[in-house]
């Protein structure tokens, strides 16, 4: 039985009562009185009828606001039904609310982009990272057309083209985008952004570093070819122009070889499949083994002198060693004859400090940013002059950043250049 009928039949039957007490009435006094006697009844039932249906208005109108009363009659059961189907429709509306919280905060940890759109592309809502993406900012930008927000020629093609099955390239700022439109729903849209711009940049590097390889291994290949297939089509050389050419070879070869040992140096660097074995590393006696080593390579032609103030660290020593070396073979390199190289290790108020000073040729300002480059070099001749493989500063870079440390370079041209090795105090405390 439907609740309307349930509200009528008491009604019925008030009026039915009504009735019947206006013909008791006429019988016991006179018509006039029993038909008055009905008309006041029914009017106030009238009342009271219109009182709770008023407040029924009102409850409808404001459901959290109002208060329904507890009723009279068949009202009473009205009621309490409207309550029940209210306490169901708030219970229904707090899982909802509950689910779609879960699937916003799910949504926000997501690494991707995600806005949602209706079916005119309207913003609803988006994630932190689409915020970033795409620049849009949700307290400012909902309700508006995402086409309005976006401004790209590409972006709007792809939406009015509607080519969903294929994702689109979108470059926005410096940010290189992997979007795809999914139809969500009837009159709902999601929009996904990928970031691909460290893979891009990974990949220019790639290509970059094969390159280069290719061209600085062309330059000793070409040497040592062109003096073998002259051995071969003139066997009758004399002495003296066989052994310039041996030297020559000589040379190209142990360049070669020098490249080649730096990028397998840089490659298991960068592997995750050579972690970083700390141990305790003997500071004094690595310095020593690199001041000698620069001694060497001087041949007497530089003053080198070394000062070590300062404690053992935790680290990898092989790493640590090949660092500091290449700071200070480069010191050597590039510094004239007769010139100064200081070498020092030292405690400072944030950590240990290596450092490397020279009166060498200096650097300008604008490619101190660039040194760590792989290959990049600031004198390209003169860098072939002094045998550099251009991967010094990178591997640098690469051990520095499994040791969580970081390189500052000073330099001014024609005065020379101050590299310095600032460690962490983890260093101490792993070793303390």
């Amino acid at each position: 039985m439907s609740p309307a009928s349930l509200f009528w039949i008491p009604v019925l039957v008030r009026f039915s009562l009504i009735a019947g007490a206006g013909l008791a009435g006429g019988y016991v006094w006179n018509f006039t009185a029993g038909l008055t006697i009905a008309f006041v009844v029914l009017l106030v039932l009238v009342i009271i009828q219109l009182r709770y249906m008023y407040h029924l208005s009102l409850w409808l109108d404001h459901p959290d606001e109002v208060r329904l009363q507890d009723g009279w009659g068949s009202w009473t059961e009205i009621f309490a039904k409207l309550y029940r189907l209210r306490r169901e429709d708030q219970k229904n509306r707090a899982e909802l609310a509950e689910w779609l919280s879960r699937f916003r905060q799910a949504m926000s940890q997501l690494p991707d982009g995600v806005v949602i759109m209706d079916d005119v592309l309207f913003l609803e809502w988006c994630n932190p990272v689409a915020e970033q993406h795409l620049r849009l900012r949700l307290e400012k930008d909902k309700g508006m057309r995402v086409t309005n927000l976006i401004r790209s020629p590409e972006f709007i093609d792809y939406i009015i083209l509607a080519r969903y099955d294929e994702p689109l390239t979108l470059k926005i700022g410096e940010r290189k985008l992997i979007v795809r439109l999914i139809p969500f729903e009837d009159r709902r849209q999601i929009l996904v952004t990928h970031d691909v711009t460290e893979l891009d940049r990974l990949e220019t590097m790639r290509r970059d570093f094969i390159a280069s390889a290719s061209h600085e291994l062309r330059t000793p290949l070409t040497v040592i070819n062109g003096f073998l297939e002259i051995a071969n089509t003139e066997p009758n050389l004399d002495p003296v122009t066989r052994a310039q050419h041996l030297k020559l070879m000589t040379e190209q070869g142990k360049r070669m070889q020098n490249l080649v040992d730096d990028m397998l140096v840089l490659t298991r660097l960068e592997s995750i499949d050579y972690p970083l074995r700390k141990e305790l590393v003997d500071i004094p006696t690595l310095i020593e083994q690199v001041h000698a080593e620069a001694e060497a390579l001087s041949g007497g032609r530089h003053k080198i002198s070394m000062k070590i103030d300062g404690p053992d660290i935790i680290g990898g020593a092989d790493e640590l060693r090949s660092a500091f070396g290449n700071l200070v073979s480069n010191a050597v390199r590039y510094t004239p004859d007769g010139g100064e190289i200081r070498i020092a290790w030292k405690s400072s108020p944030l950590g240990p400090e290596f450092s490397v000073q020279d009166t060498g040729i200096g650097i300008k300002q604008e490619h101190l940013s660039r040194l760590t480059e792989r290959f990049y070099r600031v004198d390209k001749g003169r860098s072939r002059e002094t045998q550099g493989t251009g991967l010094g500063l990178a591997i640098v870079k690469h051990v520095l950043a499994r040791h969580d440390a970081r390189l500052r370079v000073e330099s001014e041209p024609g005065k020379g250049s101050t590299f310095t090795i600032h460690f962490s105090e983890t260093v101490l405390e792993e070793s303390a």
